[in-house]
């Protein structure tokens, strides 16, 4: 079976009006609340939502049985939030969010604020050492 390939949303708005379903109040939220927590950029990059300041910081990605916010220094966070999944040998870890589960505006916004401070202390995550 082939991987559909879809043609990435040619901004945040467009990458919005495209979910259905559960995934469409979820990532809403999930938006707001990162915008809501301070000077980021927001791009459609890799096919999703992602987030940068002095890097990337964070992306919300809806697939089809699930959103993942991510955070590019999310090792680091784990403490804030235990659902934070990294793998590999880069500091990023995922929150694996499917239908009925719940992340509130409050607390999706304290891991931005936490992210978006990590960045300023360490630099850009994508930075060569």
């Amino acid at each position: 079976m082939a991987m559909k390939k879809s043609i990435p949303a040619a901004s945040p708005e467009a990458y919005l009006a495209e979910l259905d379903g559960w995934r469409k109040p979820l990532v809403e939220r999930l938006r707001n609340a990162t915008r809501s927590a301070g000077a980021l950029e927001e791009r459609i990059k890799w096919g999703h939502l992602v987030y940068f300041h002095n890097g990337p910081v964070l992306l919300i990605r809806a697939e089809d049985e699930r959103v993942l916010f991510g955070f590019w220094r999310g090792k680091r966070m784990r403490e804030m939030d235990e659902r934070l999944k990294g793998n590999g040998k880069y500091e990023l870890a995922t929150i694996d969010l499917r239908e009925g589960d719940t992340l509130t505006a409050a607390k999706a916004k304290q891991l931005v604020i936490a992210a978006i401070g990590l960045n300023d202390e360490f630099g850009d995550p994508t930075a060569k050492t």
